[in-house]
């Protein structure tokens, strides 16, 4: 799934770029305490002098665009630990399986879930042509020990070790050889009932609320919001048991879910996301560990991993035309 070889340049950058954010974050500490100037920039200093080189175009064919009466969301998927998920989401997509159907779901600190409001009536739920109704388990998939993964510098309640991979936060088990995403805020799963494989993504939900981490390796996760969030962590909140809504005027309608490459180029959002494997993400990483702004008196020498935010941008000279 992963792939097995990779150069020895790229594991030198990456042990590299572990090494500099333990010395970060080693230093960083001593150096509030005793009073000594602050040298090291805050997370808006890091973002103002990244390069082009720190940041990354989305992969229009792994970008979603949920539509709704209100605006456009934007996810991106990750193929790499969900591909048979994402696949399908792909192919339900093309075939316009979500169109016309509705958000469900807005429960407080928690997620908003979207689907088929009749997925539980056999004559009335949507059919599907050509996708899967029910696919494996993808809670969390092998990985090789040199596959881009850039650790967090502190300690986690959930896992072993967590950090991010290509601009997910996920986690890893090098005993079990065993790797995930992660439930953090905007974070997008599909929707499954009690057996394992029982979901497919034909329902999917968002982490609108503080991380749910005790989900993960529970729920296959399949990516995450970049854009729009706001769009869906505003929603009412449903008045039935787990946010539902009880009545069906109160359901948000799903104008279309289409990938970014099937779009006009013209109606695409020009978004880049940080990279999460080069020196600027390791001085952005021990920025949110040890907050520089002024209005901060001391330095908390520890962030969880769900408390960094992974930047996304419009690509420098482009104009949003959705």
């Amino acid at each position: 799934m992963f792939p097995s070889l990779i150069s020895a340049d790229r594991s030198a950058r990456q042990m590299a770029l572990v090494a500099l954010i333990i010395a970060m974050a080693m230093d960083a500490p001593h150096a509030a305490e005793s009073g000594e100037e602050r040298k090291a920039p805050t997370m808006a200093e890091v973002l103002a002098s990244t390069a082009a080189s720190d940041w990354r175009d989305l992969d229009a064919g792994n970008t979603l665009y949920l539509e709704l009466p209100a605006g456009r969301v934007v996810i991106e998927l990750a193929p790499r630990f969900a591909p048979k998920h994402v696949d399908n989401i792909r192919t339900l997509a093309r075939e316009g399986y979500f169109d016309g159907l509705a958000i469900l779901r807005a429960q407080d600190n928690y997620v908003v879930q979207w689907g088929d409001p009749e997925s539980g009536n056999v004559d009335k739920a949507r059919s599907m042509k050509r996708g899967a109704s029910s696919l494996e388990a993808e809670f969390a998939v092998g990985f090789d020990p040199s596959f881009p993964f850039t650790p967090l510098p502190d300690g986690d309640g959930y896992a072993p070790l967590v950090g991010f991979s290509d601009g997910f936060a996920a986690a890893r088990d090098t005993g079990e050889k065993r790797t995930w995403l992660t439930h953090c805020y905007g974070a997008v799963g599909a929707g499954r009932d009690v057996a394992a494989n029982s979901g497919s993504g034909s329902e999917l939900y968002v982490v609108i609320g503080h991380a749910p981490r005790h989900l993960d390796r529970n729920v296959t996760l399949v990516g995450r919001v970049v854009q729009g969030i706001e769009l869906l962590s505003t929603l009412p909140r449903g008045t039935a048991a787990l946010g539902f809504y009880d009545r069906a005027e109160q359901r948000v309608p799903i104008k279309s879910i289409r990938i970014a490459a099937d779009v006009a180029e013209t109606e695409r959002v020009p978004l880049q996301v940080m990279r999460t494997d080069t020196r600027s993400w390791a001085a952005l990483v021990e920025s949110r560990r040890n907050r520089r702004d002024e209005w901060y008196l001391r330095a908390a020498g520890h962030v969880e991993l769900c408390n960094v935010p992974i930047p996304v941008r419009l690509r420098p000279g482009s104009v949003d035309k959705s």
